[in-house]
């Protein structure tokens, strides 16, 4: 799945929730679950997600609704395995936006 999302610092959990098309509840909960993720609150309680955090967002997106991992394989895979886990999932997210682009220009000819 690749993530489109505006270059900025600081992103609301309402267009986090549409980027990666589930509810704001999943965010919520993975937030909690999860200790990768710390989104900075304002006094309010409003939750602001960083480019940082939308990575490990769609780290813990990959495992979980990708691969099928539970909430409990998916901490303990990051844990033991975090720098494989990153470097597999960024050779995944290439290969993903080349196979979009060829795909692209398949449908130009």
């Amino acid at each position: 799945m690749h993530v489109e999302l505006p270059e900025k610092r600081y992103y609301g959990i309402g267009e986090v929730a549409r980027a990666f098309e589930v509810n704001t509840s999943l965010i919520r909960f993975w937030e909690k679950e999860f200790d990768v993720l710390q989104p900075k609150k304002n006094a309010k309680g409003n939750r602001k997600f960083t480019p940082a955090d939308i990575k490990n967002l769609e780290l813990i997106y990959h495992l979980v609704k990708e691969r099928g991992f539970t909430l409990e394989g998916a901490k303990t895979h990051l844990k033991e395995n975090r720098q494989k886990t990153l470097s597999n999932f960024e050779i995944i997210r290439k290969l993903e936006r080349v196979k979009a682009e060829l795909i692209k220009i398949k449908d130009q000819l």
